[in-house]
């Protein structure tokens, strides 16, 4: 039975690719609904002269953004020693373990798309996708399945795979840095692997096997950013390939996830607010799907199975936040619900995990992350605090029944190993190598009061040596859009410059997931202002608290984070001296009352509808940044911009940008001379990807960009840079 590596609520959230104009790859997602595979750390003796593309992260976006992988040198290297042989009946995390303690760690790279089938693992390897025997992963003893460059593509990557229940065929989903399509290939996996059948622009797919043991292929296709019909294939002698169903309603997209244990595929029918889920049999796919609940406005629900049972997270009822509840999976109806668990107050479900006697529940509960594990034979809970220097999760493989195995990461620490241990009810951390950051710097969880008394958490990293925090540059991330949390993934060049001596701040404002769905509906639509107070209140309250100063300061943000980056800058630009933005959203109105882009009918429910609802577009007129630009100093900008970004048109950043220009120059002639102006820079980037979050040339721009700035010397920092990013 094919395994999964990662649950419903991250399949489906993080990798809708039309959640928003972002988007966590973070990937949610919030969120996107995140591939069901998994990142890793790959362990490696021996220099890379590779790199290997990255999928969306897990938690961060919502839309699968295509991202690299790199290679860096171990910040502490350990002495090389033999390897040590492994013993045939230790488990899977012993394993692992074992392999951290012995391997000389000189290096790592992150590795993204790689499944687990059967004996094998299934990943890419260069330009080709390949497998080897489960215990030879790590090896270079490989069978190449598919080369990549047969599809013609420049630098093309694997972001998804799939592989049919009884192996007889490999399906992967490949794009390519500078853009959003997709392209399926169909492997025929044989003594000569041969491609069988490939499909344009698929988002979402899932192998099933019918009553006579054929392989079924069902996937949803993708049309201008919206993805509204399914197909399933056959192939071999008894090809077919049809529309089984297509989604009338243009706010919804369609996206399929497979249970963890295969019983059902299910087709789940979903916007901003309200989603829909149908089954189709694992065991006779071609029978009609079966309706769970008819979509209620305002009610979102995912699904998974055990046991002949269904359990549903859902938002129904009172509070209006996720709860776990089941029912039998012949009675799926909502009157059939009964409540299973209830999470506490400004809790954020990340994911949701699912064992023969255990269901996991990944958490985050003000701004600190839990794992809580219920046993389904007595009900009980147990929840694990985890260490506060965790900010996020990778989800592992879980193909082991006795463990449930998960990474975490923070923006300045790469992925640690974590496995719990069902039998014997504890959790165990990967030994061995420590980072040396956990010594040199140190996290904070703060808390900023917005002007009606609600309290914005903050997470904030410094290092732990330095003195006069006052004097020190200070970096703001914001984003407050479509209950997304902040990504929160390990960033090279962000640990570069806490080593450099510089302040990194997380302000998870209201509009973002970070305290729950409320917290999302406290910051969109007529109350998107919110979001702006709490970024003010935020930098106000770390400037009160000796964290840096306005000269100091500057801000980051991309895609729709742009908004509440873009109206500060308009409502308070004394806070900031610089701002990097990328592949912003700036111009609300404009964008939201032309129909025929892509995305606008789907965001009504976070932006409101200006073309019919003269409140919204009121409201939208008080914090829109272009719209609010006036004759007054600037922070400098730079702005990284996408030549054929579908999801935030250039011609909104490129009007943004010109309007800008013409208010500073207008506050020049009023100031006389010496006055500093500004700089203001537009880098258009060729391509039609949005947001290419491992960009070198992007990444060293932003940062030159920065200590010029400041008026800081970058020498030591893009010195540091070069361990880890390959120029």
């Amino acid at each position: 039975m094919q395994q999964k590596t990662k649950l419903f609520l991250q399949a489906l959230k993080y990798s809708i690719p039309h959640l928003g104009k972002c988007m966590q790859k973070q990937h949610l997602n919030h969120y996107n609904f995140a591939d069901h595979y998994y990142n890793r750390i790959k362990l490696k003796k021996y220099h890379l002269t590779k790199c290997l593309q990255n999928k969306p992260k897990i938690s961060e976006l919502a839309t699968n953004i295509p991202s690299r992988s790199f290679s860096c040198k171990d910040l502490q290297p350990v002495k090389q020693e033999n390897e040590k042989l492994l013993p045939e009946n230790m488990d899977a995390f012993e394993k692992v373990r074992t392999k951290l303690e012995t391997q000389p760690q000189e290096e790592y790279e992150i590795i993204n798309v790689e499944v687990k089938h059967g004996g094998f693992v299934y990943y890419q390897e260069g330009c080709c996708l390949v497998r080897s025997k489960d215990e030879e992963a790590d090896n270079d003893n490989y069978e190449v399945l598919f080369n990549l460059e047969e599809l013609k593509l420049d630098q093309p990557f694997i972001d998804c795979i799939r592989v049919a229940p009884d192996e007889k065929y490999v399906a992967a989903k490949i794009r390519t840095e500078d853009s959003e399509a997709s392209t399926c290939v169909i492997i025929k996996l044989s003594d000569q692997p041969v491609m069988e059948a490939s499909f344009p622009n698929v988002s979402s797919f899932e192998w099933v096997k019918d009553e006579e043991d054929e392989d079924v292929l069902f996937y949803t296709f993708q049309r201008n950013l919206r993805c509204h019909d399914v197909y399933r294939a056959t192939f071999g002698d008894n090809k077919r390939n049809e529309r089984f169903y297509t989604e009338k309603d243009p706010s919804c997209f369609v996206f399929l996830y497979l249970t963890k244990d295969s019983r059902f595929l299910t087709i789940n029918i979903m916007n901003k607010t309200t989603s829909e889920v149908w089954l189709i049999d694992g065991l006779s796919p071609w029978d009609p799907p079966v309706l769970i609940q008819k979509r209620i406005h305002g009610v979102l629900y995912y699904v998974e199975h055990r046991d002949d049972e269904l359990y549903i997270l859902t938002n129904v009822g009172e509070p209006t936040e996720f709860k776990l509840m089941r029912t039998a999976a012949d009675t799926p109806a909502i009157m059939n619900w009964d409540l299973f668990f209830t999470m506490k107050r400004n809790t954020k479900v990340i994911d949701l995990d699912m064992f023969k006697d255990h269901c996991v529940l990944f958490l985050k509960h003000s701004n600190l992350l839990y794992v809580n594990v219920i046993g389904l034979a007595d009900d009980s809970v147990r929840s694990l605090k985890l260490p506060p220097w965790a900010c996020g999760f990778i989800m592992d493989t879980n193909s082991d029944p006795k463990n449930c195995p998960f990474q975490l990461c923070s923006p300045i620490r790469p992925p640690k190993y974590y496995t719990y241990k069902f039998a014997e009810g504890k959790l165990f951390e990967e030994t061995g190598h420590e980072d040396p950051i956990t010594k040199t710097s140190r996290v904070l969880r703060l808390e900023a009061k917005s002007k009606d008394g609600k309290l914005v958490p903050m997470t904030v990293f410094h290092k732990t040596d330095s003195e006069d925090l006052q004097k020190k540059p200070l970096l703001i991330h914001v984003y407050g859009a479509y209950g997304m949390d902040l990504k929160m993934n390990f960033r090279p060049e962000r640990r570069v410059l806490v080593d450099d001596g510089w302040i990194l701040a997380y302000c998870h404002v209201r509009g973002g997931g970070e305290l729950g769905l409320q917290w999302h509906a406290d910051g969109r639509l007529t109350k998107k202002l919110n979001g702006l107070a709490d970024l003010e209140a935020c930098i106000k309250t770390l400037h009160g608290q000796g964290f840096s100063q306005p000269s100091l300061t500057t801000l980051t943000a991309f895609s729709a984070g742009g908004v509440l980056a873009g109206a500060l800058c308009n409502s308070n630009p004394e806070l900031l001296r610089a701002v990097t933005l990328e592949a912003p959203f700036l111009d609300v109105l404009n964008t939201m009352m032309d129909t025929t882009l892509p995305l606008t009918l789907e965001e009504l429910e976070e932006w409101g509808n200006p073309s019919s609802d003269e409140k919204h577009k009121n409201y939208i007129k008080r914090y829109c940044p272009y719209q609010n630009i006036k004759p007054q100093h600037y922070p400098s900008v730079h702005i990284t911009a996408y030549e054929n970004d579908e999801r935030v048109p250039l011609k909104g950043i490129v009007s943004y940008t010109e309007k800008l220009k013409e208010a500073i120059l207008e506050h020049a002639k009023d100031t006389g001379e010496g006055y500093q102006a500004p700089n203001i820079i537009l880098d258009i980037q060729p391509g039609g990807n949005h947001v290419i979050e491992d960009s070198h040339k992007k990444i060293t721009a932003q940062i030159k960009f920065l200590y010029e700035e400041l008026g800081l010397d970058s020498t030591s920092v893009f010195e540091d840079l070069k361990k880890y990013l390959k120029f």
